[in-house]
């Protein structure tokens, strides 16, 4: 069912925006045969649609099956990627790139990504230092509230120009969408999604405890290592490309608990076209809500996000 709504949302995309594309000319467009009527048509579709769309669907399924791994390994599910510094860490990495250096992806990218990179490095390093996860939790937070601190200099330092790149870098975006960047960061993604689904039997341990995991035969500090790397891995680049998008690796997991329950065999790969699947609609009603401008992304996941998980936590008060 999810695969074929994720369909559905992709043709709405891909026909929607700024420039209406007919349905009926989409089989055309795609064959790349069109005259010079549908020139604008299939340049529209090709290269700024189509790639939109990939970046949607890939960064929705890493957003979504990061938050429910972390969510499993903190047994929380209020937690999310940013809370082991990976996000504020992203978003330093940008802002020192932008302020200090220039507002270009070329070089916001791989700063943003060494910021997520170092940011969890550096919590899991203090983390790691007693058992268990209360102390990685704590590590977070003071990486995250440090991060925010220097991030609060910069934009101190920030002159118009540059406020004004890191404030849309800041509300998320997939205008950065090209194939050349889709053509490593579509495997990178899938080979990361993949890598944490495999550990679906040692995170249903998890969610009886870590003495339970340990007696089950599960070794909790190299699982513990494996799902941070991965998730750092799978996370930063996203982060870098995109800017900050939330309440997708928080909301997705905690809906598909709803019917699914907790078995990580099927909440992980239920998370990764869940996730697809936001996203997509997402930027979908950015672009088409007060077309021809558009919404930054991070601002529509906000909106719809905060108040859906409000009522979420409503229900299940109600059902107590």
């Amino acid at each position: 069912m999810l695969l074929a709504l994720l369909l559905v949302a992709v043709l709405a995309s891909a026909l929607s925006g700024a420039v209406s594309l007919p349905l009926a000319a989409l089989p055309r467009l795609l064959r790349g045969d069109a005259g010079d009527d549908a020139a604008l048509w299939l340049n529209v579709l090709l290269q700024v649609r189509l790639p939109r769309i990939v970046l949607a669907v890939t960064a929705g399924a890493g957003l979504a099956v990061s938050g429910a791994a972390i969510q499993a390994l903190f047994r929380n599910p209020l937690a999310e990627p940013g809370l082991i510094g990976i996000s504020l860490g992203g978003a330093l990495g940008a802002v020192a790139a932008i302020v200090l250096g220039a507002p270009t992806l070329p070089v916001i990218i791989p700063a943003a990504f060494a910021g997520s990179l170092l940011a969890t490095a550096l919590a899991y390093q203090l983390g790691s230092r007693q058992i268990g996860v209360a102390n990685l939790l704590l590590a977070g937070i003071a990486i995250n509230a440090l991060c925010g601190s220097v991030i609060g200099l910069f934009t101190y330092q920030a002159d118009d120009g540059q406020l004004r790149s890191l404030t849309f870098w800041n509300l998320g975006s997939l205008s950065g969408a090209s194939w050349p960047l889709l053509a490593w960061l579509v495997p990178w993604v899938a080979l990361l999604c993949w890598r944490l689904c495999r550990d679906w039997r040692a995170l249903n341990a998890l969610l009886l405890g870590e003495r339970e995991a340990q007696h089950l035969g599960f070794a909790l500090a190299p699982l513990r290592r494996r799902i941070i790397v991965a998730v750092a891995l799978l996370v930063g680049p996203l982060v870098a490309i995109t800017g900050a998008i939330g309440f997708i690796g928080l909301i997705v997991p905690h809906l598909l608990r709803l019917p699914l329950g907790s078995d990580h065999r099927w909440l992980l790969p239920n998370s990764i076209v869940a996730g697809a699947l936001c996203l997509t609609l997402a930027d979908w009603l950015a672009r088409v809500a007060m077309a021809p401008s558009e919404i930054p992304i991070g601002i529509v996941t906000s909106l719809v996000g905060g108040p859906f998980f409000i009522w979420l936590l409503v229900r299940q008060g109600r059902a107590c």
